[in-house]
């Protein structure tokens, strides 16, 4: 699974980076080095407009954990901040979102852990590593986004509709391989126009695009433990600690 990452990234640097013709200049997310569950996240989207049936790209704040229209709390979000790519077109709560409502998140890299065994001086305890592109460059992971009216908000009152999304999964390769067996799957630029279509709703071929291996280009370094507790951020998380991992 996905459970953290890192998005650092300027809302410019992304609005250029992606080609985002709308977007809010008032909207302000700070960078993060420790992303998690329920929390705000920058998106790219593309959505159809009412009236002049022109499709924009937009950047936008999302809710990490996707909850589907029929929940029946934002709570249910929190178990859904992954959908594993091999099931994502059927399962019900996530099929109606892959085929009308994909995003890309955003991304600096991620973290997965291990466990690293006792040994007779320590005990065992699972070690974070953070994963990233070796050349630095932005993860475009493939998201889905959906819309959720909360029944406790009058229709006017802002927070009367929710926008949640989630992070599709793949087995592990590369680097991330070796230290977790799932891992966030990213869209390579030149598909980025084909996730990001609304009108674009054939399944076979969209998870065609769900199949780009990371092929060398991830590194992975262990990082302090200090990432595990979500109220700690900043750039000393990414500072590398010695790895333990017996194949490292």
């Amino acid at each position: 699974m996905c459970g953290r990452y890192v998005s650092t990234r300027r809302p410019q640097d992304l609005v250029d980076l992606f080609d985002v013709t709308r977007w809010d200049a008032d909207l302000v997310l700070a960078p993060s080095w420790n992303v998690a569950p329920t929390d705000e996240v920058w998106s790219v989207l593309e959505r159809v407009d009412q009236d002049t049936g022109e499709v924009t790209r937009q950047l936008r704040s999302l809710r990490w954990g996707l909850v589907p229209s029929w929940a029946k709390s934002l709570s249910v979000g929190s178990k859904m901040i992954n959908a594993r790519v091999e099931t994502v077109a059927e399962k019900p709560a996530y099929r109606r979102a892959f085929a009308k409502r994909r995003c890309l998140l955003p991304a600096d890299g991620f973290y997965e852990w291990q466990t690293i065994a006792a040994t007779a001086t320590s005990k065992a305890r699972k070690q974070p590593y953070f994963i990233a592109p070796t050349d630095g460059q932005v993860m475009a992971l493939a998201g889905l986004y959906e819309f959720w009216r909360d029944p406790e908000v009058a229709d006017d009152a802002p927070g009367a509709w929710r926008t949640t999304c989630t992070i599709v999964t793949t087995e592990a390769t590369d680097t991330a391989g070796r230290v977790h067996p799932r891992m966030p799957l990213a869209i390579a630029p030149d598909d980025w126009t084909d996730w990001l279509d609304p009108t674009h709703q054939d399944a076979d071929e969209l998870r065609a695009l769900l199949a780009t291996p990371a092929g060398g280009r991830l590194d992975a370094r262990a990082v302090s433990t200090a990432v595990n507790n979500v109220r700690n951020d900043g750039p000393h998380l990414l500072d590398e600690v010695p790895d333990n991992r017996t194949d490292a």
